[in-house]
């Protein structure tokens, strides 16, 4: 187990006092779950999430007092049982995106969990890229043995289990957490055993966000499309309105199912099965349940008459307004070409697409997502404004990485672009090799 924290958050943790503790330690107190809560010092949601998170901190712990450093020190629980209490062998480490050194210390001097030095902020950025973190707080449950997420969305575990008696929260399939009525707009009421054989797009949204009503409008006709052309596709819409008057008028615009607004439970397991962070977000499943695209909004927006549905991830994607903000959730590869030659494009991606189909195929072996995101852009008013934010220069093609959350960019400016150069780019980039330049 040791070996694997060690990789993930160094050598040295402190406690709100700052004390050091020795990662490797972790192992002998037999911690078997740990959560990853991403903050700042600066954010009153973050300061209200610490304050809840420390008496349910305590209270699995069995603490007697959630005070600064309880349970934290680097001999707590060595000493303990040879076998700790299962709900004991949780533990918390805080990363943090403060830039100043001065209130990290104020805020961490509270927390009576672990925290990561305020000097590792490369690998405070690691862990923001690795697991997508796109808003503040976070909160993440990895098994602590073999690194995999149990529970993209612990804010809702603090929220519908605050005794813990579901501990370690593991993701449940599908077909278990739909289990259930579904609704239609006609006020008909459907089994969630109806859904067997279809895929499922799980529709994350709302009426207060314009965003959401804009989607809801194109969705309403890709549905029909897709329904139009015999296949097997349904839609569940798991409302984030604030009062069901709301979600009763927004509903009554949609032609598909929904989980019923009164059941509050069911939509709250729904978003914590997904670790929705923010809306619209679509998630459409294969008829076994399993995750076809996270990105469904994307799909919709770019693929309006539905001819590439069920929308399976492409390894290499063209640029577009739809996807840019993809560029926001981690290290992206972008290679720029000039599109004035229409099979220009085309013959980037398939440059590019044997090194992305590696890359995520390797890390799918780990039940990891690709460190990686891989794009082709062309020349449009888009990009040329993607080229001066970031300042790089005009030549296509032009190979780069763009690391919005680091504001750094690794620049591979050739006459000629090959998959060897591309492969030995990527590489270097993953192997910490390159040296960034500041975006």
């Amino acid at each position: 187990m040791s070996g694997f924290l060690e990789e993930l958050l160094g050598e040295k943790l402190v406690t709100g006092g700052g004390e050091e503790v020795d990662v490797h330690s972790l192992g002998a107190r037999g911690i078997s779950l740990l959560g990853l809560y991403f903050g700042c010092s600066l954010s009153a949601p973050c300061a209200q999430l610490s304050a809840s998170l420390a008496a349910f901190y305590g209270r699995l712990r069995g603490d007697a007092a959630a005070g600064p450093g309880a349970g934290a020190g680097p001999g707590s629980g060595a000493g303990a049982a040879a076998e700790p209490e299962p709900r004991r062998r949780l533990e918390i480490v805080f990363v943090s995106s403060d830039q100043d050194q001065r209130q990290w210390q104020d805020f961490v001097r509270d927390m009576p969990w672990l925290a990561l030095p305020y000097k590792e902020k490369h690998r405070k950025l690691k862990l923001w890229n690795k697991y997508r973190i796109s808003n503040i707080p976070s909160l993440i449950f990895l098994d602590a043995t073999t690194g995999k997420v149990v529970c993209r969305n612990g804010l809702l575990v603090i929220r519908d289990d605050p005794e813990g008696l579901e501990f370690p929260w593991g993701p449940k399939p599908f077909r278990e957490v739909i289990a259930g009525p579904l609704l239609r707009n006609n006020g008909q009421s459907l089994e969630s055993s109806s859904l067997e054989g279809s895929h499922v797009g799980v529709y994350f949204s709302a009426h207060w966000c314009p965003p959401c009503r804009s989607l809801t409008r194109v969705l309403v006709e890709s549905y029909r499309k897709i329904k139009e052309a015999g296949q097997k596709f349904e839609i569940i819409f798991v409302s984030a309105d604030r009062s069901e008057d709301s979600f009763k008028q927004y509903f009554s615009e949609m032609p598909w199912l929904a989980v019923p607004y009164t059941d509050e439970a069911r939509r709250s397991r729904l978003n914590r099965l997904y670790g929705i962070q923010g809306i619209p977000t679509l998630i459409v499943l294969d008829p076994q349940g399993e995750v076809i695209t996270r990105q469904g909004r994307v799909e919709v927006l770019n693929d309006e008459d539905c001819r590439e549905f069920p929308w399976h991830p492409k390894p290499v994607l063209e640029l577009s307004d739809s996807n840019a903000v993809q560029l926001n959730e981690g290290p992206c590869l972008v290679l720029f070409v000039d599109s004035e030659d229409d099979g220009e494009s085309e013959a980037a991606k398939q440059l590019i697409q044997p090194i992305a189909e590696k890359i995520i195929a390797k890390y799918k072996a780990k039940e990891e997502e690709a460190p990686l995101l891989f794009f082709v852009a062309g020349e449009d008013d888009m990009t040329d404004s993607l080229r001066d934010y970031t300042n790089l220069p005009e030549a296509a093609p032009l190979l780069t990485i763009l690391d919005m959350s680091a504001r750094a960019k690794y620049v591979m400016d050739v006459e000629e672009i090959t998959p060897a150069i591309v492969e030995a780019f990527v590489n270097d980039f993953l192997a910490e090799k390159l040296k960034p330049e500041p975006i």
